[in-house]
């Protein structure tokens, strides 16, 4: 049955004597006159003081237009296939990782899974590294295969041996970590000390404080859509009807009801994710350096100026820029003066960072990115962040009343294929509910988007939806690859010694970054409503 409250407004100015908590400068709405963040007003909350920021690890990309495939020089032995199609694109502003996900970074990752499911052997030998990768018949590598991925002599060495899939799924568990880090440790939820029942400076905390501890891993999603009961000591005041009423019947918690961060406070993060394959070549070229009032003045062929791969500075002159092999089998250079000082992978921080302040754009290893792999991708995509490699679906739910998400044993949602490409109506949603069984991969596979590929391949090929792009060259690589408009695909379920990844996040709100300095405009601000002056 459906709830109504109805409020006196005698009874609101009652509650608002009794919370202590409002804000002294509430925004105000242009549109109805009504404060915000005031529970006498019906409690609507906005956060007016928000400030974007990337998460840990990550730099900030503003975005633009650029020519895709633009850097792509004729280099005896390139194809065709091994580059896209020129095409003027556009990339929104984002963010990205500084260096590529290191051997640490994964046995953080590893180490987790161990701690939260410790007999669970299956899990935590699907997110190994395929550490085989190191061997070939001709080669002596067995060291590698033994130490590469845990000896600290490696540990600022990129992970490899790591398929499009495993990356997607450190991904996730990145997102999950670094939010629930950021609310604990700011405690919106309980903090980590009082969770491991240790307060400051060591004494016990109270019952309350232990009984929040989670019985699983913590899902960013689950969070928001309220399926946590667990609030730390700077929780968000709820000035909700329900709960404001609690509070002025003496009914509610000491201090005022409190609730969950929602997304429209502005403090969790985007989820990391791999970058699509437009990002990762913007990134990589970063000619954002070479930009003045929208003026190229010379193009790049590599992440760094000039035609050459090699330094001309007086303090580094001759030393090579990335890590790859001159010729066929020079990996490093001369004993007595090494070149590039890698005869395999080399720490994440080598050489000098791109103007966009990135590592190993080009060299060290390839990097997987988030497109399926398609020869004539760009000549049918989106101008504006074109991808290929939509998948769409819906988290299920458990409880259509409620909202309450189903859950799988780790807490994640249960994704389910999408069923309308629309907002359904209300009767539509529930009937769809109702028979959700019936309703699996209803909505079509953007990846195969105007596709032909019996035309385009012929009958036999190892080209599908489950081939992913990686970009940017190896340590096992020529110079030919470094190019960042290079791209070449292995299937999602495979590893190489040669193929790592870093993530990106989405950045919301508006694409430029920084304006100090810059030509604006400057919007007058709206006159606050005064009704006694009506």
């Amino acid at each position: 049955m459906e709830k109504t409250y109805l409020y006196s407004f005698a009874f609101l100015l009652s509650v608002s004597s009794l919370i202590s908590c409002t804000s002294k400068k509430s925004a105000t709405s242009e549109k109805t006159g009504l404060a915000y963040n005031r529970p006498e007003n019906g409690g609507f909350q906005v956060n007016n003081k928000f400030k974007r920021g990337p998460g840990p690890g990550l730099v900030e990309i503003e975005g633009g237009v650029f020519v895709m495939s633009g850097s792509a020089t004729n280099v005896p032995g390139q194809e065709l296939k091994d580059y896209n199609h020129k095409r003027e694109t556009t990339v929104s502003s984002f963010y990205m990782d500084e260096t590529e996900v290191s051997n640490t970074n994964w046995l953080e990752y590893l180490n987790w899974i161990r701690k939260v499911d410790p007999t669970n052997y299956e899990y935590y030998y699907d997110e190994l590294p395929d550490t085989l990768v190191w061997r070939r018949p001709l080669s002596y590598n067995e060291p590698y295969v033994d130490n590469y991925l845990r000896h600290p002599a490696y540990q600022d060495y990129p992970v490899v041996g790591v398929s499009w899939e495993q990356a997607q799924r450190y991904c996730v568990w990145r997102t999950n970590i670094v939010n629930e880090s950021l609310l604990r440790e700011q405690n919106y939820m309980t903090s980590y000390k009082d969770l491991n029942g240790t307060g400051k400076n060591g004494k016990k905390t109270n019952a309350a404080a232990t009984a929040a501890k989670p019985t699983g891993p913590f899902n960013t999603d689950i969070y928001l859509n309220g399926q946590y009961d667990d609030k730390g000591t700077k929780a968000m005041k709820d000035f909700g009807p329900a709960a404001t009423a609690a509070n002025a019947n003496g009914k509610g918690p000491k201090g005022g009801a409190t609730r969950n961060v929602r997304l429209e406070d502005g403090i969790v993060k985007q989820p990391y994710r791999l970058p699509t394959e437009a990002e990762w070549e913007y990134a990589a070229l970063g000619l954002i350096g070479n930009t003045s009032y929208e003026n190229i003045s010379n193009n790049k062929i590599y992440p760094w100026d000039g035609l050459g791969i090699s330094s001309a500075k007086n303090k580094t002159r001759g030393l090579i820029l990335a890590n790859f092999k001159r010729t066929k089998g020079d990996y490093m250079g001369v004993g007595g003066m090494l070149n590039d000082k890698g005869s395999i992978t080399v720490p994440v921080r080598s050489y000098v960072p791109n103007d966009f302040g990135l590592y190993n754009m080009a060299g060290n290893v390839n990097e997987w990115v988030a497109d399926v792999y398609r020869s004539n991708t760009f000549a049918d995509a989106d101008a504006l962040n074109p991808y290929r490699g939509n998948y769409y679906q819906d988290k299920k739910v458990a409880d259509a009343l409620t909202g309450r998400l189903e859950k799988d044993a780790y807490n994640r949602p249960i994704m389910t294929a999408a069923v309308s490409g629309k907002k359904q109506t209300w009767a539509e949603k529930q009937a769809a509910a109702a028979k959700a069984d019936t309703l699996k991969n209803s909505y079509a596979d953007q990846r195969g988007f105007r596709d032909e590929e019996s035309k385009l391949y012929g009958e036999i090929t190892l080209v599908n939806n489950k081939s992913r792009v990686y970009k940017g060259g190896s340590w096992n690589d020529q110079a030919l690859w470094l190019n960042p408009a290079t791209r070449r695909f292995m299937q999602q379920d495979e590893s190489t010694a040669d193929i790592g990844f870093r993530c990106a996040m989405t950045m919301l709100g508006a694409s430029e970054i920084r304006s100090v300095g810059k030509p604006q405009f400057k919007p007058k601000q709206q006159k606050p409503f005064n009704a006694k002056k009506r």
